[in-house]
């Protein structure tokens, strides 16, 4: 834990991440009323650097120099905003928020299951791959093939898939992320910053060349892209990396059971979206999944003693 973060404020700061991290769909949701999809996500990684880079202007953190830190970071964010932002934001304009928000729970199996394509020597062990099949079960469920004969399902099917895509995105981003970037010992924050202002500049030039849908910022859709950019996008990667300082990975990964629930709350109450009953059941299996992959494996006595 950083020295400036008290023991005291991470309580706050781990309930501020779920709520941001939480509606984040909803806000997107209300974004892509007045933006078109990608317009959605390069302003919000534009507002997310601008606030990341003050922060380590404070902070007197410097940035990384290496063109190979760079060149990695660049990947990731690529992996880790630039493509999971913008399936998202259009998602948003075809499903509900709430139902978004249950796809990304599924990113913690969709990095397991990258990393066991891409990190061959770590073997899965047996609660891994039950975890997996347990967990693309409850994916099927909140999918409902069986809706498929309805009106515009193709649409919506497109959309569940475009999320899943994006949770694939973020799953092959964390284990770039941990094969060439962790082992450079960059600061959190600097990476964070440098990150999300790459990911800026690549959606901001996309956006410029080849979006030129109409801008209608209504008092709603300012608000929403404020919240989603600053907060969102900004500030939660902070309260982020001080919670894993403080608290560890584990427990700081446990905010992933927190934003569906946030989100699909949000969805009803904000929004007055339909939850159909296949939904939230189909999360609790994928958190069920992610709990079971997650558990460890007792290793024989034998395999306990350290050779001498």
């Amino acid at each position: 834990m950083s020295s400036s973060t008290p023991s005291a404020a991470l309580p706050a700061q781990f309930l501020a991440l779920s709520l941001a991290w939480g509606s984040s769909f909803l806000l997107m949701s209300v974004g892509v009323g007045g933006l078109s999809p990608l317009q959605v996500a390069a302003v919000r990684m534009a507002l997310g650097a601008a606030t990341l880079g003050i922060t380590v202007v404070i902070l007197r953190m410097p940035l990384p120099r290496s063109g190979r830190a760079w060149g990695h970071i660049s990947v990731t964010a690529v992996f880790l905003c630039v493509i999971p932002f913008s399936l998202f934001a259009w998602a948003g304009q075809h499903i509900s928020s709430g139902l978004m928000s249950i796809f990304n729970a599924t990113t913690p199996l969709m990095t397991l299951m990258v990393s066991l394509v891409a990190l061959r020597a770590e073997r899965p062990h047996k609660f891994q791959l039950a975890g997996l099949v347990l967990g693309l079960a409850g994916v099927l469920l909140v999918l409902a093939p069986w809706k498929l004969t309805h009106d515009a399902a193709t649409t919506t099917s497109a959309a569940q898939l475009a999320c899943l895509a994006a949770t694939v995105s973020y799953g092959i981003a964390f284990v770039y992320l941990r094969k060439f970037v962790s082992p450079l010992g960059l600061r959190a924050p600097a990476v964070a910053a440098t990150q999300v202002s790459v990911g800026a500049v690549l959606l901001l030039m996309v956006v410029l060349c080849f979006d030129r849908q109409p801008m209608s910022l209504t008092p709603e859709v300012v608000v929403s892209m404020v919240a989603l950019g600053v907060v969102g996008t900004g500030f939660a990667y902070i309260w982020n990396t001080n919670i894993v300082a403080g608290w560890g990975a584990a427990v700081a990964s446990s905010v992933t059971y927190t934003t569906p629930v946030i989100g699909v709350a949000l969805g009803f109450v904000v929004l007055g979206e339909h939850i159909s009953w296949n939904q939230p059941v189909g999360a609790a299996i994928v958190i069920v999944a992610i709990l079971l992959s997650r558990r460890k494996v007792r290793l024989p006595a034998q395999a306990k003693v350290s050779p001498r």
